[in-house]
């Protein structure tokens, strides 16, 4: 970008260097064909979701006795699979669990990772739920080129980032893949029962798996599928198989629970449901979302002040005129300005949200004003962050991966 009003020049292209006429949403990999972003109402078509629409939300703030929250009122958390049915459950006085998990490919996180945490955290003290964190550092160890002992601390660092957001250690279990399937024949027993009833054929269906590709990669979808059933963990749900899940996670991450769902009846376990979010986009634009592997991409969570505003002002699309006359003429396209786009995912203030979008569509709020509004946002929630991380010690972090019941009786 070269200046705080002007519009970067919006580079479109994928890998290979062509540019994509449909977008591209798997698990390792995200490109939208539109500088918007991602048409996730074509998504929600393709993988055959339900759109999370005012009926749902009003059966939310029913069961609650509180409004949705913010990430589900803007339509960042936008599609689900059989919410209705937790909902009832949960009217019904009846267990469900939470699942959800992270890849740790790197020492440190960026914001785009603690978004899924931080939703599921409302969910688990909304619902006041056990909640299950799978580190699939192993996954990590397949796919990176990094070794198993690299993957492993990863998880450490990692996990800390997640605690330090302020989960319950009475209700919450973190456990990382490369230690915990070893100590655990009912997590492993689940795998062995995915594993048989998928496919070589479907594998490569759904995840487009290649002759080249080691065999770990193969078998890892059932290991990602394990932790959906409550007979993975007999601690927490005393042996139960019969306790539904709530998986919230990207939409990047549902292919992995199609599979899932599909398998689910055939070894006499509930079907996972879902709620999914969109991206978080990259600071070059809306095309992408934002990726641990590059830096200038990223805001992570070790940032500095200093470094958070540099990365604001230097790399942030914006959807500005190109010069300030220009600006207050036709206005600011907020649908693709990157700095209004992360204020919808971190400004929990509804009305403060619509002032900023209405000054900056009618050229009111230039470009260099609205990125130092996300700028001070950021700087705070780091310098929270990075405070209450100083506080989780290893001892914390092996109390939170200490397989164990939890505080709710089954």
């Amino acid at each position: 970008m070269s200046n705080t009003t002007g519009m970067a020049n919006l580079n479109l292209t994928g890998d290979d260097g062509t540019v994509p006429t449909e977008d591209e949403v798997n698990p390792w990999e995200v490109h939208a064909s539109s500088a918007t972003g991602v048409d996730y109402d074509k998504l929600i078509k393709r993988f055959g979701s339900s759109p999370i629409d005012s009926a749902l939300l009003s059966k939310f703030e029913t069961a609650l006795g509180q409004p949705p929250h913010f990430l589900l009122r803007r339509g960042i958390v936008f599609s689900h699979r059989d919410m209705d049915q937790i909902l009832a459950l949960h009217s019904q006085g009846k267990p469900f669990f939470l699942y959800t998990g992270r890849g740790p490919s790197s020492e440190a996180m960026h914001m785009g990772h603690v978004i899924p945490f931080l939703f599921t955290k409302w969910l688990q003290e909304a619902f006041n739920v056990p909640l299950v964190i799978q580190m699939t550092d192993d996954e990590k160890f397949l796919w990176k080129d990094i070794s198993l002992e690299t993957a492993r601390s990863y998880t450490t660092e990692n996990a800390k980032d997640i605690i330090a957001l302020g989960f319950d250690p009475e209700r919450t279990f973190i456990f990382s893949d490369l230690d915990y399937i070893g100590s655990s024949p009912e997590f492993y027993r689940n795998m062995c029962r995915v594993q048989k009833a998928v496919t070589f054929n479907q594998a490569k269906g759904i995840f487009g798996f290649t002759e080249s590709d080691c065999i770990g990669k193969i078998s890892f979808p059932a290991i990602q599928a394990a932790p959906s059933f409550s007979s993975s963990f007999p601690r927490i749900f005393n042996s139960r198989s019969d306790i539904p899940c709530l998986i919230p996670c990207a939409i990047d991450q549902d292919p992995y629970f199609r599979m899932t769902r599909d398998v689910a009846p055939r070894i006499g376990c509930p079907k996972p449901a879902l709620l999914h979010s969109t991206f978080f986009p990259a600071l070059q634009g809306c095309q992408t979302k934002m990726s641990a592997s590059d830096a200038n991409s990223s805001v992570f969570l070790t940032d500095t002040p200093k470094a958070v505003k540099d990365k604001i002002n230097k790399y942030a699309f914006s959807g500005g005129g190109a010069t300030v006359e220009e600006h207050k003429k036709n206005g600011g396209n907020c649908d693709i300005d990157v700095s209004y786009q992360y204020l919808r995912f971190f400004l929990d203030d509804d009305q403060r949200l619509e002032k900023i979008r209405q000054d900056y569509s009618s050229g009111d709020l230039l470009t260099g004003y609205l990125k130092k509004e996300l700028i001070e946002l950021l700087q705070a929630f780091l310098k929270s962050h990075q405070e209450k991380r100083k506080a989780v010690t290893d001892e914390v972090v092996k109390q939170f991966m200490t397989p164990r019941k939890l505080k709710f009786d089954y």
